[in-house]
Formats: C-alpha cells, structure tokens, sequence
C-alpha cells in the first residue's frame, strides 16, 4: 500500500511540474511553445489561465497530503528501532537455562612447531 502511495506521489509531482510549466506567466511561459503567437491567445483556449490554476491548487493540495501522510506511515518504523537501541542489554536477551552437562576437562597446550626455514 505505501508503495501505491509513493508511485501516486510520483505521478502526481510530474503532473505538478508539467501543469505549472504549461501555465502563461507574465513571460508567456511554457505554454507559447506550443503554438500561440502571443498576445491574449493561448494554446489551449482563453480559459487556460483559470483551468490551469485550478489543476495546479488541486495537484499541490494532493502531493502535499500523500507527502505527509507518507511520512507519518514511515514514522512508526523508525520510532519502534529507537526504542528499540534504547532498551538495556539485559531486557533484549533472555540467559540461557544451565545445563546438568559438566564441560570437558581442559586440554594441556599443544607446543606449535616453528616453521621450516625458507630455501635459499
């Protein structure tokens, strides 16, 4: 589901870019290159200014909801890991219950040979 979310949000920012990019700015924008000669034209109608502003309103509202609600999904794994480092040692391990087995005699120590000369 958070995956869903995060490839929505995706979308939804490419869309943000392109709709803004596409709105007449006071420098004719993006939208001139599609094809309007300028002056009060547009590419897309008369309308555009009023269309695309109310796209990008709606797009911005929907990328910041998914952006923080993402956050807040993701919040809760990381705050079970803090808690988690922040447990003493003693409260994460549980000792091990004694064995009636005896552990073997200790071995006597072994002498290690010392290696072979190199040939010369």
């Amino acid at each position: 589901m958070i995956y869903f979310l995060m490839f929505i949000l995706l979308v939804v920012a490419v869309l943000l870019v392109l709709v803004i990019l596409m709105q007449r700015g006071k420098g004719g924008g993006l939208s001139g290159a599609f094809g309007s000669g300028g002056g009060s034209s547009s590419a897309f109608g008369t309308k555009t200014g009023d269309v695309f502003t109310t796209v990008t309103v709606v797009l911005f509202v929907i990328f910041m909801s998914l952006a923080i609600g993402l956050n807040f999904a993701f919040m809760p794994k990381a705050k079970e890991k803090e808690e988690e480092k922040e447990r003493p040692a003693s409260t994460q391990t549980t000792p091990a219950e004694p064995t009636t087995e005896s552990a073997p005699p200790p071995t006597e120590s072994v002498p290690i040979p010392e290696p072979a000369p190199a040939p010369q």
